[in-house]
């Protein structure tokens, strides 16, 4: 723990998080500033709770902003009705952002990239919407006014203050928590590859929709207590497109992605919005500035503030320590005694004598008028090498995709184990022992090698998917995968880092991992070198 604190990385910004916690006793009648700094600490609350579904899984939203005012009408509505005042209603105002983004996030989330970004801004203007259209619940266009609290005049902003530094000190640690936990490999590596996350047994639906809930609560429980600071909520400016906006561009700037690059960029743009607020009469010059902040972070920072000082100072650190490099051939000859029992099918499905493992029957798959696969049958018994032969274009790979689920067939059944698993996800088919490799490698070149073998869980129970990322069996029995593959000395490097044959072992690793019953290797040894080959094909056998 005290080497830990050593590290600037850490006592930087927890010394800058408690600096910022003295700040009303370090700068005496400083109305004015905490004003200023709760403003940050908001934008920097927003910003952490979105980087838990854009900046790790890279679901870009641009409308969620939309749980904040779920919050402000949450506490305004209900404080109300029950006659307490909102601030109080700050657990609840979470609770209901996170189960409307369940709900929403289980519609929403079917589209990706540009369409998911355009879905996202259409869910906010629609909600906006129909609380403009429900006015006895929420006033209208008028909005409801929030009767200030008897000790408002007394202590001024202070105690509003201080909710928001516990709210986002909060904050941090639920966005730690993620990033540390099983879940969040996961996240990652839908963000590097969803399709082939899928098709190595990460369950994508259920991780997304888990953090895109997850990312809600802050916004709730911030949305409660901000609507009472103000007073007053409407549906403009609870459900307004400019602080989702301004929220993304925070997230950017310090470095999405990131424990505290959110944070870090929420105060240089509040900060921002302020200096153009306070110098200038009309939200043109607002709308400037951002915008200029946002072409130098797209020009001279695309990853971030505190990703490229982060990278700057390693390479400073590291400039005279000398680098190992291993032999390719070291790979190939390795030795390891390793147990094989560590890599075999866990043999859950039973092999009846005469019959096959895996049986395709008619399998048809069309794109448009081009016939990819046409009447397709074969059957594989357990233990047996079969091979897959045509030319490039013949729907090989087609094939493999409709037998793993990555693609529906047109007709046709894919029986494994005697179950037709047809209907089945790809996720499920992977943790039913259908692995599958790929032509072209597609490893998680952002992660390390370790954490492309435990990213895969056995079980997505919100106790496993909250379990630390490297806690469990799947690390051991990762380590023995990786020895028995000779690759035990790349553990810690990224997938980026590795040479194609050897991105080719790691892919392979990362399918015994859930033990499979049968693997569809898509040409594996395509683009190797002669002895990677060998090695692999000891592997196979």
């Amino acid at each position: 723990m005290i080497e830990k604190m050593k590290n600037p990385k850490v006592f930087v910004p927890l010394g800058l998080l408690l600096l910022l916690g003295l700040a009303p006793f370090i700068i005496p009648d400083s109305e004015y500033e905490q004003t200023v700094l709760i403003a940050c600490m908001l934008l920097a609350i927003m910003a952490s709770g979105w980087n838990l579904i854009s900046g790790l899984a890279g679901y870009v939203s641009l409308g969620h902003s939309v749980y904040l005012g779920i919050g402000m009408y949450t506490g305004a509505i209900l404080g109300q009705a029950w006659g307490i005042a909102p601030m109080y209603l700050m657990p609840v105002g979470g609770l209901v952002a996170a189960i409307v983004a369940a709900l929403l996030g289980a519609i929403v989330l079917r589209a990706r990239s540009h369409s998911f970004v355009i879905i996202s801004i259409a869910a906010l203007w629609t909600i906006q919407l129909l609380a403009q259209i429900a006015k006895p619940i929420t006033g209208g266009a008028d909005g409801l006014v929030i009767r200030p609290p008897s000790w408002a005049k007394e202590f001024g902003p202070t105690p509003y203050f201080y909710i928001f530094f516990g709210i986002l000190c909060l904050t941090i640690l639920l966005a730690r928590f993620v990033m540390n936990s099983r879940l969040g490999a996961g996240l990652v590596a839908i963000r590097n590859d969803e399709g082939k996350a899928a098709a190595i047994g990460i369950n994508t639906t259920l991780y997304k929709i888990t953090a895109y809930s997850l990312s809600a609560i802050p916004f709730g429980v911030a949305g409660a207590v901000y609507g009472q600071y103000l007073s007053f909520v409407n549906p403009l400016g609870a459900f307004g497109i400019l602080a989702s906006v301004t929220l993304v561009l925070a997230a950017l700037s310090g470095g999405r992605g990131t424990l505290w690059g959110p944070v870090i960029g929420g105060f240089i743009i509040a900060l921002a919005n302020e200096f153009a607020t306070v110098t200038s009469s009309g939200a043109s010059a607002r709308v400037f500035i951002l915008g200029i902040i946002l072409i130098l972070v797209v020009m001279f920072l695309p990853a971030g503030l505190l990703p490229t000082v982060s990278e700057k100072w390693a390479k400073h650190r590291n400039r005279n320590v000398a680098v190992k490099f291993i032999d390719q051939t070291s790979i190939a000859s390795s030795t390891s005694r390793v147990d094989t029992a560590a890599i075999q099918s866990r043999a859950v499905i039973e092999q009846i004598e005469g019959k096959n493992l895996l049986e395709v029957h008619d399998i048809r798959k069309s794109f448009g008028g081009i016939k990819a696969v046409d009447g397709v049958s074969l059957g594989i018994k357990r233990g047996s090498i079969t091979g897959l032969i045509g030319p490039n274009g013949s729907g090989k790979t087609t094939l493999f995709n409709c037998m793993t689920g990555v693609y529906t067939p047109d007709s046709g059944s894919v029986l494994l184990g005697g179950e037709d698993i047809t209907g089945h996800k790809v996720w499920t088919r992977a943790h039913g022992g259908l692995g599958r490799t790929f032509q072209i490698t597609r490893l998680f070149r952002s992660m390390t090698v370790l954490d492309n073998l435990v990213a895969p869980l056995e079980r997505t129970s919100p106790r496993e998917m909250a379990a630390g990322r490297y806690s469990g069996e799947e690390v051991s029995r990762a380590r023995e995968v990786l020895a028995f593959m000779g690759l035990q000395e790349f553990e810690k490097q990224k997938g980026s880092d590795l040479s194609f044959g050897q991105q080719k072992l790691v892919e392979l690793a990362q399918v015994l991992m859930l033990r499979p019953s049968i693997v569809l290797l898509d040409e594996p040894a395509s683009g190797i070198n002669p002895t990677l080959i060998g090695k692999l094909s000891d592997v196979i056998r």
